[in-house]
């Protein structure tokens, strides 16, 4: 029998996805944004498809920060944009 492979949906988009093509940005508990390559840090995720154009859909909507339930500055905003150009 063949592997489960996770999917998981994208906030901008709502496409779905294999859980690895995806950039998984966490809350911590202390409540300070991140991006969380290992997917393994602890706290509230979301999950963002690797492409600067569904960077700016989530930012243009706010899709991401209603998901997180926080504001995120502009310097995380750069380093999402940068994560995701990389790919």
């Amino acid at each position: 029998m063949p592997k489960k492979i996770p999917m998981r949906k994208c906030v901008a988009t709502n496409e779905r996805f294999p859980k690895k093509e995806l950039l998984r940005i966490v809350r911590t508990p202390e409540g300070t944004v991140t991006i969380d390559r290992t997917g393994r840090t602890n706290g509230h995720g979301a999950y963002l498809k690797k492409d600067p154009e569904a960077v700016k859909i989530a930012r243009k909507k706010g899709s991401l920060e209603a998901a997180l339930e926080t504001k995120i500055s502009d310097d995380i905003w750069q380093e999402i944009e940068e994560a995701a150009s990389q790919q």
